[in-house]
């Protein structure tokens, strides 16, 4: 089901709702759209959930919001599911969605019950790490471009969006050229190459700001702070990615208070579509009873940590 609502400045949203079940928002990655890559019908509705995805502004179906923050869309996240009637959910982000996940948990903290985030970027304006350290040159100057000079980023996005828009196996093909192993081995398996392929196109087809503004917004204060998180949070990451280093992962789990991570060996950045499944099934099922004044379960990695 695809539907449209408006934000609370009047901006169109267009979101996309499967399955049935317990509620879950899920937050694309950079570039996306609501389209997915998500797990068939069928196993949203044997995993009991109700998946509910929305382009963020300048995607897809999606109004601009110039300037936005990456917690802008908290405030989106809450008309979606005043418009859906719902009171309660959790949030789920891959990669470029990872950090609007987490900014719904802070933001919404009645609201959200549960948030995962896989393959996240962490905030760039710490400097106890080398935030591009094992990245690929691609992101790199991506990157470094949303920090130091927008003009650059807006123009070299407004070309790739729109050979994207035109072709969007054209970023696939680009996308190959500089992951591991075990993303070329995700990549060529029919079913997520078209799901990519879907969400690329519909990403880009109202132009390249979407895309852009996440950037942007990525790179500069996020508005708000990771202490805020108070739900249970899942982080996973495949080792060997290098779209976004699993040192970033690490960096977060070390300052999420009630933070589980882990992770994965001979994975990388599009694993975190096959792991979906799972985290879905987590973000679903209900929460044990806690003790009062209990204290939050230790940091841990879940199955490896390499």
């Amino acid at each position: 089901m695809d539907a449209d609502v408006k934000a609370t400045d009047g901006r169109c949203l267009r979101y996309e709702v499967a399955g049935d079940g317990a509620p879950v928002f899920l937050m694309h990655g950079t570039p996306g759209s609501r389209l997915g890559p998500r797990p068939r019908d069928s196993v949203l509705y044997r995993l009991g959930v109700r998946l509910i995805s929305y382009d963020r502004p300048g995607y897809g179906g999606s109004d601009r919001d110039p300037g936005r923050s990456v917690a802008s869309c908290a405030a989106d996240v809450a008309a979606i599911a005043d418009d859906l009637g719902i009171d309660m959910f959790a949030v789920v982000g891959r990669s470029g969605g990872g950090p609007h996940a987490m900014a719904a948990a802070a933001l919404l903290p009645d609201r959200v019950t549960r948030a995962a985030v896989l393959v996240s970027l962490r905030p760039s304006d710490a400097d106890d790490i080398d935030w591009y350290a094992g990245m690929n040159s691609a992101n790199v100057r991506e990157f470094s471009a949303a920090r130091h000079d927008e003009l650059k980023l807006v123009e070299s996005l407004r070309l790739l969006a729109d050979r994207t828009r035109r072709s969007p196996v054209s970023l696939l093909d680009s996308l190959r050229g500089q992951v591991t192993g075990p993303d070329r081995r995700v990549v060529r398996d029919v079913t997520f190459e078209r799901l990519l392929l879907e969400t690329y196109a519909e990403a880009m087809r109202a132009g390249p700001w979407g895309w852009i503004d996440d950037n942007l917004a990525l790179r500069r204060d996020w508005g708000f702070k990771l202490s805020e998180i108070t739900q249970r949070v899942r982080l996973w990451h495949g080792a060997d990615d290098n779209v976004v280093p699993a040192g970033h992962t690490r960096w977060l789990a070390e300052r999420i208070p009630r933070a589980e991570f882990e992770i994965q060996t001979e994975t990388a950045h599009f694993g975190a579509m096959e792991i979906l499944p799972d985290i879905l099934s987590w973000l679903a099922a209900e929460d044990e009873p806690e003790l009062v004044g209990a204290r939050a379960p230790a940091r841990r990695p879940l199955v490896a940590e390499v």
